[in-house]
């Protein structure tokens, strides 16, 4: 189902009082809206929570105004999810929420009460940089590519014949995805895979583009974790079957640290783990499909890899 939640937050905007209104706004929508806050900005409950509402409400937002007058996003959205569900065989509801966020991703994943749940935050999508928003000013022509990445999560964490790492973690906290708990409790190989899988799904679901605009790189920045392609592979070997929330900071996060990212005498870009999550699953992607492999685990993932290079197994 697709929800947008984009004309309440205007109408919050042009109310006499905006703060007042956001708050009502998100008690209207609080399970949803409660869990993006938790998982990729800050706890609705934090003292600091009141002064990110405020930057959100006073800022600038023509780009977003005229991104909605030109271009039918919900159009867009309602055609991204329609090939989702053929393309993934999607078996579980699953909701599509579009929003203006408060500065904390472009798009997201969350699981509430076992429901699937894809975000798309539009202020980053307008194709305008905006300091006052954190709005990243990409194409909205890559709206689809995000929407199906996120929904490819959502797959992965609920549907019933997922053997991932993540639907056990999503499962044993009761039906809802936590970014911090699951960072630490699934293995580095299940979170490269995870996103690895994502980025083929989308380009699944929206052929056409560049790699590196699949796995929300720069040209320059995928054309650079191509030359540490051999060195990334080789300092992550012992890493993948561990867990600890620093390793998805390290491979996974943006905005980490230089002194976060470095391995073995070399700082790696940020993000690189959906570079090298997109070479752990192109096999069995290849082999199985995509809505299988959004299925399969992280090890069944490795043994399909192994299959294709020729290594041969007892």
């Amino acid at each position: 189902m697709l929800l947008n939640l984009v004309p309440e937050f205007l109408a919050a905007l042009a109310a006499p009082d905006p703060l007042e209104a956001y708050r009502r706004y998100l008690d209207e929508h609080r399970p949803v809206l409660a869990a993006y806050w938790h998982n990729y900005v800050l706890d609705l409950d934090s003292p600091h929570a009141a002064e990110v509402a405020r930057r959100a409400l006073t800022a600038e937002r023509r780009d977003l105004r005229a991104l909605l007058d030109e271009v039918d996003v919900g159009e867009i959205a309602e055609d991204a999810l329609a090939r989702c569900e053929i393309q993934f065989d999607m078996d579980r509801p699953t909701d599509v929420y579009l929003m203006v966020g408060v500065g904390g991703a472009n798009a997201g994943e969350l699981v509430v009460a076992g429901r699937g749940i894809a975000f798309v935050c539009l202020e980053h999508f307008t194709g305008r940089p905006n300091p006052e928003t954190y709005g990243l000013g990409l194409s909205p022509r890559l709206l689809p590519l995000w929407i199906a990445h996120e929904l490819a999560h959502t797959v992965r964490y609920t549907s019933p014949s997922s053997r991932s790492e993540l639907a056990r973690v999503v499962a044993d906290a009761g039906g809802d995805y936590d970014y911090w708990e699951s960072g630490s409790l699934a293995t580095l190989r299940e979170l490269l895979v995870n996103e690895g899988l994502a980025a083929a799904a989308a380009r699944a679901v929206a052929p056409g583009f560049d790699t590196w605009e699949y796995l929300g790189y720069g040209r320059r920045q995928y054309r650079r974790l191509r030359e540490l392609d051999a060195f990334l592979r080789r300092v992550t070997a012992d890493e993948l079957d561990r867990r600890g929330l620093g390793l998805r900071l390290r491979y996974l996060a943006g905005g980490t640290s230089p002194s976060a990212r470095l391995i073995a005498g070399k700082v790696i870009p940020e993000r690189a783990g959906y570079y090298l999550g997109l070479q752990m699953v192109e096999a069995m992607v290849n082999e199985q499909g995509i809505a299988a492999a959004l299925r399969a685990s992280a090890d069944e993932c490795r043994d399909a890899d192994d299959r294709a290079s020729g290594v041969q197994t007892a």
